[in-house]
């Protein structure tokens, strides 16, 4: 954990630099004559800074800013390949264009710098009542794998880095109710506070007979989810239940869309082995997929992928997981996907060795086992016939160093 610098009383300053180095095996999913090797890299560095302002007893300011330069394969420059992602459905109402250099309008090439001002917000508490105003991180869902009622800014499977939740610009009321009970409810603007783009919510937490229980009604893009969350032990295991319905486009009169409604739905168990050794297992299904490879690519189109972070293709998933502390400076972590409509599996090792206090170095993988898929001749667009969903992603391995400040 970083450690935070105090600059006075009432500043304090903190936060880490990460290098990630990233190669993939793309032969499987270029055309003959794009690339002389069928293995490419990435090196991308990420420097982030996490500010606290205290401006009166009861009301402080919160920024964070990150800068991250890359140096990569030109290839990856002009496409974009790999694992599914929730894609780009920021929940803000403007900001600043993500790429330093080079600027808008010129052809990214080996070498780009992001930035991202991802905090930004208020905290102001009135007696019991918490009030944060402007960019800050929002998430739901107590699943470990796949949370169905996070549908903010989750991030999918394969994402590098997923410490921090990417910031939306919201303003958020948290009220505490009872023993561990608590009441939020929000509105995130979206671009140039269009209502089609915003999103606002109710959520209810509380505590009942060694269980807590969460409610959430959610309406974002115009559609409407309803989700439950329950997690309590069971023996000496860990249990939890989280469920969400999107009714979609609830919030709009007279649409033609055709897309369904769907339902997601993660339940699990998680058990510590002696305390060196941890697992869990996850099912989740998620209606919005399919079960047929041959139509994981047409699928991708509908609502629930692109304005409902729906990222995976198929329907029927299970996900067990370990942890196994080494020693007691090193960690080896597993996680195995495997989507049972279509057979194929992905497999995420993951070690990592804390060097020194607030220093770590890590290495992983994400590997998938399945049929590849066929590609069109199309000289315009070259697009994917899936025969698996992780068969179809290109295999990488990567190393990671982090510094926390």
């Amino acid at each position: 954990m970083p450690i935070a610098t105090r600059a006075s009383d009432n500043f304090t300053i903190n936060g880490y630099y990460k290098n990630f180095f990233v190669v993939y095996d793309v032969s499987d999913y270029v055309k003959p004559g794009q690339l002389s090797d069928d293995i490419i890299g990435m090196v991308s560095s990420r420097i982030r800074l996490d500010s606290r302002l205290i401006l009166d007893e009861n009301i402080s300011l919160s920024v964070s800013y990150g800068i991250a330069p890359r140096v990569q394969d030109k290839y990856l420059s002009l496409n974009q390949f790999g694992y599914s992602s929730s894609g780009e459905r920021r929940y803000r109402m403007n900001d600043f264009y993500p790429r330093l250099y080079p600027p808008k309008g010129k052809t990214p090439e080996n070498f780009v710098i992001y930035h991202n001002l991802d905090r930004a917000f208020l905290s102001i508490s009135i007696n019991s009542l918490d009030i944060i105003f402007g960019r800050q991180a929002i998430a739901w869902g107590s699943a470990r794998a796949v949370n169905p009622t996070d549908v903010i800014a989750p991030y999918s499977f394969d994402e590098l880095d997923s410490e921090e939740r990417t910031g939306v610009d919201a303003i958020r009321f948290r009220l505490p109710i009872g023993f561990m009970g608590e009441f939020d409810a929000g509105y995130l603007f979206g671009n140039d506070f269009k209502l089609e783009k915003s999103a606002f919510y109710l959520r209810s937490k509380f505590y009942a007979a060694r269980t807590d229980f969460s409610f959430l009604v959610l309406g974002f893009r115009e559609n409407l989810l309803v989700g439950f969350d329950l997690t309590r032990a069971i023996g000496g295991a860990g249990f939890w239940l989280e469920t969400a319905y999107v009714i979609r486009d609830a919030l709009v009169k007279g649409s033609s869309s055709n897309d369904s409604n769907y339902l997601r739905s993660t339940i699990g168990f998680d058990y510590s082995f002696g305390g060196l050794t941890y697992g869990s297992i996850e099912y989740h299904y998620n209606q919005a997929g399919e079960n047929k490879p041959e139509d994981y690519f047409a699928s991708l189109t509908s609502s629930a992928y692109t304005e409902g972070s729906v990222y995976l293709m198929g329907q029927h998933y299970l996900i067990p997981a370990i942890s196994y502390q080494i020693t007691p400076l090193v960690t080896f972590t597993g996680q195995f996907w495997w989507n049972l409509s279509d057979y194929s599996f992905l497999i995420t090792p993951y070690i990592e060795y804390n060097i020194a206090e607030n220093i770590y170095l890590a290495g992983g993988g994400y590997i998938g086992i399945g049929k590849s898929p066929l590609f069109t001749t199309d000289q315009i667009i070259n697009y994917p016939i899936f025969k698996s969903e992780f068969g179809s992603y290109t295999n990488s391995l990567f190393t990671s160093f982090r510094v926390y400040f």
